[in-house]
C-alpha cells in the first residue's frame, strides 16, 4: 500500500506531519515523532517579540490577540519566559536535522518586514527544508481596510520568498472577504504552499477577579470541517499544496482532509492530549480502512470528494446551507 504524498516539493512516507507545538522544544521528541511514524516535523514557532525583548508589545499581543490554540502554537508566553531567541532557534533546526532523517519545516512569527526576511535567511542557513510563516495579524483598527491587510499579507510572503531559496508555506486565518481570492493572489506569488487554517485566540472572562482569561484551548473533531470544506473548493483551482491543521484526531478525519485534497494532514492537539506515539495509531487505522476499502494509494483518495469531484458541487456552498436547516430535528424531538 502506499501511503507517500509530496508537500512542498518533498517526497514524504505519510501524510501525517505535527504541527508546531510545544512537543517539538525537545529533540528527544522529534526523535520519537519520527520512530512513531511522522514523515516530517513542523518546529514551534519562533517570535520577533522573543527576540527583540520587546515586552510593551509583547504584553499588548497577550491581552488584545495572543493566539493560544495548539494548532499554530502561535501564544505568546509571559515576558520572563521568552528565552527562546534567534541563536536557539538556529541552533535547534541545526541539532534536529542531525537527529532525524525526516524533513524539518521551520515555523516564523514576526512582526516587521525586516524581521520576516533576515530570520528567513537565517533559518534557510540552518537547513530547515522548508519555512513555513505563521502570520498572526488582527486588525483593531477601523481606517484599516481589508485590501490594506491582504497587501501587508502579499507583502510579507514575496519579501520572504525573494530572500530564500527553501519552499515556502503560508498558514493564515480563514477570516478574508474571499479567502478564494486571496489563495489566488498567494499562488500567483510563487508560494508553495497554503495551511489551512491559523486559529485566533477567544478570551474568556474570569467573572470572580474580572479580568481576561488566556488559556490554550485544544481542538476538537468538530474544528475540522472548516479547512476540510475550504481545502475541497481550492483544489485544483491553485497550485500552492494544501495542508490541513485543526480537529485532526483520528484516521478518519485524515481520509477525509485528503479526500477533500490536502497533501498532508497535520497533528497536534491529539498529540497533546494522548501522546507522541498516537501517529502509530492514526497510520494503523488508516491503513485498515484504505485496505477494507480497496484503496492501494493515498494519490487515488487525494481530491475525490473536492468540489471539482463531487457529484454535488453545490454541497459546499449555500443551496446545501439551506437543505441542511430545513432537515435538522432538534435532539428532544428525535
Amino acid at each position: 500500500m502506499d501511503l507517500t504524498t509530496s508537500y512542498l516539493g518533498m517526497r514524504l512516507r505519510t501524510p501525517l506531519v505535527p504541527s508546531a507545538s510545544p512537543l517539538s522544544e525537545s529533540i528527544d521528541n522529534i526523535r520519537q515523532m519520527e520512530d512513531a511514524g511522522a514523515s516530517a516535523v513542523v518546529l514551534y514557532s519562533l517570535f520577533e517579540e522573543e527576540i527583540r525583548h520587546e515586552t510593551f508589545e509583547l504584553d499588548h499581543h497577550l491581552t488584545y490577540g495572543a493566539d493560544s490554540f495548539a494548532e499554530s502554537l502561535s501564544y505568546f508566553p509571559e515576558p520572563e519566559e521568552c528565552v527562546h531567541h534567534a541563536e536557539e532557534y538556529i541552533s535547534h533546526i541545526e541539532k534536529a536535522k542531525a537527529a532525524v532523517d525526516i524533513p524539518i519545516i521551520a515555523s516564523l512569527n514576526a512582526t516587521t518586514n525586516g524581521a520576516w526576511t533576515e530570520f528567513s535567511k537565517q533559518i534557510e542557513k540552518a537547513g530547515a527544508d522548508a519555512l513555513e510563516l505563521n502570520i498572526y495579524h488582527i486588525p483593531t483598527d477601523p481606517n484599516i481596510t481589508g485590501n490594506e491587510i491582504e497587501a501587508d499579507y502579499l507583502n510579507i510572503l514575496k519579501s520572504v520568498k525573494a530572500e530564500v531559496g527553501i519552499p515556502v508555506a503560508a498558514k493564515v486565518s480563514p477570516f478574508f472577504s474571499n479567502f478564494a481570492n486571496i489563495a489566488k493572489q498567494m499562488d500567483e506569488a510563487n508560494i508553495n504552499g497554503l495551511v489551512l487554517f491559523n486559529r485566533f485566540f477567544q478570551p474568556d472572562f474570569d467573572l470572580e477577579a474580572l479580568e481576561v482569561e488566556p488559556r490554550v484551548q485544544l481542538s476538537t473533531p468538530m474544528a475540522l470541517r472548516l479547512p476540510m470544506r475550504w481545502i475541497a473548493i481550492l483544489y485544483n483551482q491553485i497550485k500552492m499544496d494544501l495542508a490541513a491543521t485543526s480537529g485532526i484526531h483520528r484516521a478518519t478525519d485524515v481520509i477525509k482532509v485528503l479526500m477533500a485534497g490536502a497533501n498532508v494532514a497535520m497533528l497536534c492537539s491529539v498529540l497533546l492530549n494522548y501522546g507522541i506515539d498516537r501517529i502509530k495509531k492514526i497510520e494503523a487505522d488508516l491503513k485498515q480502512w484504505m485496505e477494507e476499502h480497496e484503496y492501494e494509494s493515498i494519490q487515488q483518495m487525494q481530491g475525490s470528494m473536492s468540489q471539482q469531484n463531487c457529484p454535488d458541487p453545490s454541497a459546499f456552498e449555500r443551496a446545501h446551507y439551506m437543505k441542511a436547516l430545513q432537515n435538522f430535528t432538534p435532539h428532544h424531538l428525535k
